[in-house]
């Protein structure tokens, strides 16, 4: 496992966490700040991850099992 890894699956599940509750806050007609911030940092760690290693998309799930299975050992 690699930092550009660990940067890379941490992320996107940031981004993934970050987006239903964007569409919630837009729903509640209220300013989605705290998805915003974390969406952000998503997408950095994500940028960086990118710039550090450019991954495709079929190595994405192996950095997932990489990610995984370091904290798992």
């Amino acid at each position: 496992m690699t930092t550009a890894d660990l940067y890379l699956v941490v992320g996107l599940i940031l981004i993934a966490f970050a987006v239903p509750s964007i569409l919630g806050a837009f729903a509640d007609r209220r300013a989605p700040r705290a998805a915003a911030i974390v969406l952000l940092i998503g997408g950095g760690l994500f940028a960086l991850a990118m710039n550090q290693r450019p991954y495709t998309l079929q190595e994405i799930p192996g950095a997932f099992v990489r990610v995984v299975a370091y904290f798992v050992r």
